[in-house]
């Protein structure tokens, strides 16, 4: 045997060598959870623990699982309540493959346990919903809410009405009945939620006039409100502007009437000092007052005015 045939056998035997380790090893981590099967029938229990594991090369296969919480969304379904309002329903939980070996002896793989998932949760929550009324399916509390007393008058059956369990405890019983059938497909689930409610069109549109015609009402109210209060606010107003200017006549008319009183005291001091001046000055006031460009005076020759006019004459 030459020397590159051996370099050859060396090789191809490494070269197989390395495919049957590679076949033989198998790496968990901390994520996942292994079913050995042989020939697709499983071997033992799960393998959760992390690390580097052997199996048979080409006769045994590996098969992963997660460990991890995974979510499931259902489908939205219309569903009657039990005073007969028909809704859309969609629901949402967190699940987990808590056996491994269960799971996939049913349901082999995640799209196989969706669909169970779907059958089994959508089921519990139509069958929920069907046994109570709209509002407890839509309210989780009895917290008051801020209505118009016009609405509370129209429907007060709905706008205060009490629940008895509300939202989240329904939500609670689709959970409790659900995670006792999913065990046996080796799954374990928790948090299941409504996750939305609807109205079917038909109802869906009533509900948003009422809503529309609703806060109308309640925008009317406090226009009114807001209009009474302007009304008001004018009228004060008013009131103390004519207070105000009312004050100001007066103080006007005190100011003129003491004015008035000073001139007639400071006139009669004049008069008494000289009264032939006093009189002197009053009548060429009158004069300039009186007599302007293109006026007549028909006066007897002996009137009182003119005395000074005919002095100034001679």
């Amino acid at each position: 045997m030459t020397k590159k045939t051996r370099n050859i056998i060396i090789l191809v035997a490494v070269l197989v060598a390395v495919i049957v380790l590679a076949e033989a090893v198998y790496i968990v981590s901390e994520t996942n959870q292994v079913i050995v099967t042989q020939f697709g029938e499983p071997i033992g229990g799960a393998v959760a623990t992390a690390g580097v594991h052997l199996k048979m090369p080409f006769i045994q296969k590996a098969n992963y699982f997660e460990k991890r919480w995974l979510e499931w969304e259902g489908d939205s379904n219309q569903i009657p309540t039990k005073d007969k309002k028909y809704i859309w329903v969609e629901t949402y939980c967190r699940w987990r493959i808590s056996d491994p070996l269960v799971f996939f002896q049913r349901v082999q793989n995640e799209r196989g346990a969706l669909s169970r998932l779907d059958d089994i949760v959508d089921g519990e929550a139509r069958n929920a919903v069907a046994n109570y009324d709209l509002i407890e399916i839509v309210r989780s509390s009895n917290r008051v809410f801020e209505q118009s007393e016009e609405a509370v008058a129209k429907d007060t059956s709905e706008v205060i009405a009490k629940i008895m369990l509300g939202r989240d405890k329904i939500a609670k019983i689709i959970l409790e009945k659900a995670d006792k059938i999913t065990p046996e497909f080796g799954v374990e689930i928790k948090d299941v939620q409504i996750k939305r409610v609807n109205y079917v069109d038909e109802v869906q549109k009533k509900v948003f006039e009422r809503m529309i015609a609703e806060r109308q009402r309640i925008a009317s109210k406090y226009r009114s409100e807001g209009d009474g209060k302007s009304a008001e606010i004018r009228g004060q107003k008013e009131k103390e502007l004519k207070r105000i200017q009312s004050e100001a006549y007066r103080k006007a008319q005190e100011i003129m009437g003491k004015a008035d009183a000073e001139a007639t005291r400071i006139y009669a001091t004049a008069y008494n000092l000289d009264a032939e001046l006093y009189q002197f000055l009053k009548t060429l006031e009158s004069y300039r007052t009186s007599l302007a460009k293109d006026t007549w005076l028909v006066l007897s020759t002996d009137s009182e005015f003119l005395k000074y006019l005919k002095s100034s004459g001679r």
